[in-house]
């Protein structure tokens, strides 16, 4: 740590003496360095691309080699872009870098986080690798693409109901076959409810009766031409999508791992049954050929979510070692709040994480299912209720993922059954443990009789 103080404590010692801070700002950026490489260690910069090219300079001139800046907004994408080449940059979570009394100015501010960087008290958060980048930044846009869709939607069955169609209470979706057909056949003109019942699918399970039942309205002008937009819109958001999978296929194709030897052939799938807005390439098979491991194999990971959690986690976990720690990062786990030896909480931290977000929506998903994690659900839930059970699962799901990502991990699934027989079996073995304590011997009763 270096020279004492007077009262006997470790002074800190400057680790990065080259160190500079930058407090982001929508139309100003403080930026701090080293007092003793300039006369005017704090500066402003504006928030345009000269601007930004000027402060790259002179943190090139005052000999700059890292730079520490808070995560405020989006306003940091630009600045961390451009300095990322020449410096190295790190972006700090502001909760990390809470103000402190006396400290109101962004001057104040930025020469603080400046100091902090320098002793090295300041932890960068994750940034993925630049291909991984491009491929969350389309996966983010494609999950923006799907709301847009389902808002229209919406606005297409409110059109359907103000005409009186109960088309919604016949058909599961309006978004399939059977539901498509009707919808465009009305904004095409068509009013007679039998021709409009004759597009029904095969696998609808309302009959042509009821159906024809249901699309017995009132057509007024006003409604067919608001549902006419929605339908647009949604058409319009609907190839958009499209577009962006053929974005996102062409980045997986870049990750594909390029090989010689031997590679393992992709594992028959878990579910055949394509999910609802899946993207329209086969995401399975994209993924093996960058991972060379499936990760569907995991229940609760269709292929659309292991697609989303690698864009948002990379697949490089190396900075996380174990699954201790890459739980934590998602705030998956316990917390350790301990005050005088006595722990005060244990609750697990807020997070804003949308790896963490996915790995619950799994968790939910896989609570109803007749797998060893549905079963773990089921009774937790019943023991600490619903919120605490999903966290848990999650907590699971995430070790799993981080195992078969990082180590190769194969999953194999060994059902509710035999992990009820699993519990039992601890449960009594518990039970034998405490009795002998006691001085007791347990044993199994002989008839129902003996029980009462």
């Amino acid at each position: 740590m270096g020279k004492t103080t007077a009262g006997g404590h470790p002074e800190l010692k400057v680790v990065n003496s080259c160190a500079a801070a930058i407090d982001i700002g929508s139309t100003i950026h403080m930026a701090a360095v080293n007092p003793d490489s300039t006369d005017t260690p704090v500066r402003a910069f504006g928030t345009f691309t000269r601007d930004l090219h000027d402060l790259a300079e002179w943190f090139r001139s005052c000999g700059v080699t890292s730079v520490a800046m808070e995560s405020t907004g989006v306003y940091w994408i630009p600045a961390f872009e451009l300095l990322e080449q020449p410096v190295n940059v790190i972006l700090v979570n502001a909760r990390y870098a809470k103000n402190v009394p006396g400290r109101k100015t962004d001057v104040s501010d930025a020469g603080w986080l400046r100091q902090l960087h320098s002793y090295g008290l300041l932890r960068g958060s994750f940034r993925p690798a630049a291909k991984i980048a491009t491929l969350r930044a389309y996966m983010r846009q494609r999950e923006r693409l799907v709301e847009y869709a389902a808002a229209h939607i919406q606005h297409m069955q409110k059109a359907l109901i103000e005409m009186n169609l109960q088309l919604h209470h016949v058909v599961s979706d309006m978004t399939v076959v059977t539901g498509m057909r009707i919808i465009r056949a009305i904004v095409a003109g068509e009013r007679d409810p039998d021709v409009l019942a004759s597009f029904r699918d095969v696998r609808c399970h309302a009959s042509v009766e009821t159906i024809r039942a249901a699309l017995v309205g009132n057509d007024r002008d006003e409604h067919i031409f608001a549902l006419t937009q929605s339908l647009e819109l949604y058409d319009i958001y609907r190839a958009m999508m499209a577009t962006c999978d053929a974005k996102l296929e062409a980045v997986l194709a870049a990750l594909t791992i390029k090989t010689s030897g031997p590679v393992t052939s992709l594992p028959k799938a878990r579910v055949k049954r394509k999910q609802v807005n899946a993207p329209s390439f086969d995401v399975r098979a994209a993924l093996h050929g960058v991972l060379r491991t499936d990760l569907t194999q995991i229940h609760g990971l269709g292929p659309s979510l292991a697609l989303k959690l690698v864009a948002e986690c990379g697949t490089d976990l190396k900075a996380r070692p174990s699954a201790k720690h890459f739980t934590s990062w998602l705030c998956l786990a316990p917390g350790n709040k301990i005050s005088g030896g006595k722990i005060l909480s244990s609750r697990t931290r807020r997070s804003s994480s949308r790896a963490a977000a996915l790995l619950r929506l799994a968790a939910v998903t896989i609570g109803r299912s007749d797998t060893a994690f549905g079963a773990f659900y089921r009774r937790l839930s019943s023991r600490v209720g619903k919120q605490k059970a999903v966290t848990a699962t999650a907590w699971k799901i995430a070790v799993l993922f981080h195992n078969t990502l990082r180590f190769g991990m194969t999953y194999n699934e060994p059902g509710a059954a035999a992990y009820d027989e699993r519990h039992r079996t601890r449960v009594l073995a518990n039970l034998h443990r405490r009795a002998r304590s006691l001085g007791y011997v347990l044993a199994p009763a002989q008839n129902a009789e003996a029980v009462s």
